[in-house]
């Protein structure tokens, strides 16, 4: 049962092919958003759709074995518009990143707290709706607009679909009833537009012949719920974090979308066997994209020195890494990053360990909200993936100052192996949803060397500093 799962990305696409527990190949391109003044962040769809077909034909050549069918992972929140009849883009496609929307969710902002009961968002162009919308005012009336996912699956089978995870980060979807809601729509202006058919990550909705032969197109899911499966968190309480571009934590919530009033979101984690579970889900806008940063200031020359340059302590340096602003709790699109209890004495190694210590502490900080909006449930080990968990330095403090165990993911292919499992339940309707992630164990476990008061009397320090430096109306 070889199945291609393709993994598309913000700043590039890779494709495996997996047979039961074994990696037969692997592929990837890079992608190049295009960033702008204003909150411009864009990429070219001929681009995007390139990067899927060449490295899915490259990573089925190299597998060199028939494949049982095709799975997609997509960004989640990134839009175009397009023609339905040819396909062809009409526009950029808006990344999640691009911040132009701001306007619509001014508008709107005595609508986000029914926005937010409704759909478990905060009225925030991170998401899909304002996005959309603004395409329209400002760019093109012309064709359907969605999320990318629907525009590459209609280019795979011709099929108009997404999945229900993927719709429920868009502000346009009922959460607790799991359809298109017109009354939402009509807020945001798209009344008049055509929706994609709602499908569940484990449906087939149609068949490919672009990768050889006529294979079925199935497990449909955004990147980080994708990740959220491969990592085994198929129970309530049990969750992941993501250290890309940005982090992204997730948290089971079971078949109940809990509302968070602590600026929290709830998702749709999946759609599987005929049943719905949900997540709550906190995000860290800067992560690899700080290291990044640390990068082209020449205080590091890649992500592999991070452990080396990195001082034992910070000796007092301390670091909000919100470069491209916050997201939740405090969703303050004009938030900078802080640097503060800089001194003579301070070199490049405090520097580049408090950006490590920082996004570490951003990510407690949601975990702590996920516990206390969710029953008081404490998160007992977090699961993680993605490129900067290479940073044992990292990780550790991650476990320091979450309090709890840091298991790192054993393949560097989380999100395309989660879109593999859904895929494996569609070609194989009697496999149980908790069999259908690969078996793993971590490559490495950092459990907590500092006790909790310590622990928490950083964290207290690390938000005041944030908080004094938030825009006075956010803060």
């Amino acid at each position: 049962m070889a199945i291609l799962a393709i993994d598309q990305g913000t700043s590039g696409t890779k494709a495996i092919v997996v047979d039961g527990e074994t990696i037969l190949a692997v592929a990837d391109r890079e992608i190049r958003p295009h960033y702008g003044p204003g909150g411009v962040v864009e990429q070219d769809p001929g681009e995007l759709l390139a990067s899927i077909l060449d490295s899915a034909r490259e990573a089925v050549a190299a597998a060199g074995v028939p494949l049982s069918a095709v799975a997609l992972a997509n960004q989640g929140e990134t839009v175009l518009a397009w023609d339905r009849e040819t396909g062809e883009p009409l526009t950029p496609a808006l990344s999640w990143q691009d911040r132009r929307a701001e306007e619509i969710c001014t508008e709107l902002a005595d609508h986000a707290a029914r926005v937010q009961a409704r759909t478990g968002l905060q009225l925030d162009p991170y998401f899909t709706a304002p996005k959309m919308a603004w395409l329209r005012r400002h760019w093109t009336a012309a064709g359907v607009v969605t999320t990318t996912d629907a525009w590459i699956v209609h280019h795979l089978t011709g099929r108009f679909v997404t999945d229900t995870s993927t719709a429920s980060r868009s502000l346009l979807l009922d959460l607790d009833r799991v359809t298109w809601d017109p009354d939402l729509a009509r807020l945001f202006g798209l009344d008049s537009e055509e929706f994609p058919q709602l499908v569940a990550s484990d449906e087939i909705v149609g068949t490919t012949t672009l990768f050889g032969g006529e294979v079925p197109v199935t497990g449909l899911i955004v990147d980080q719920q994708a990740a959220l499966l491969a990592e085994s968190c198929t129970v309530a309480g049990t969750a992941k974090c993501t250290y890309g571009t940005g982090a992204f934590l997730l948290a089971n919530l079971g078949p109940t979308p809990t509302r968070f009033d602590n600026g929290l979101t709830t998702s749709v984690a999946w759609t599987l066997r005929g049943a719905t579970t949900y997540c709550a889900d906190g995000q860290v806008y800067t992560a690899a994209s700080a290291v990044r940063w640390l990068i082209d200031l020449g205080l590091i020359d890649s992500a592999a020195a991070l452990d080396g340059v990195a001082a034992a302590s910070a000796e007092g340096v301390m670091c909000v890494p919100s470069f491209a602003g916050l997201a939740a709790p405090w969703w303050s699109s004009d938030a900078r990053a802080v640097l503060t209890g800089l001194g003579l004495a301070s070199g490049r190694g405090q520097i580049v360990r408090a950006v490590l210590d920082g996004i570490a502490a951003q990510v407690a900080h949601l975990a702590g909200l996920v516990e206390s909006g969710a029953g008081g449930q404490s998160i007992e080990r977090l699961r993680v993936d993605g490129g900067l968990t290479r940073s044992r330095v990292l990780m550790q403090t991650q476990a320091d100052l979450l309090q709890a165990p840091v298991d790192v993911f054993a393949s560097p292919h989380a999100t395309a192996l989660g879109a593999a499992a859904c895929a494996r339940m569609a070609l194989d309707p009697a496999l149980p949803l908790t069999d259908a992630p690969i078996p793993w164990q971590p490559s490495q476990s950092h459990t907590p060397a500092i006790d909790r008061a310590e622990a928490t009397r950083f964290r207290s320090d690390w938000l005041s500093a944030l908080t004094a430096n938030l825009p006075q109306e956010r803060s």
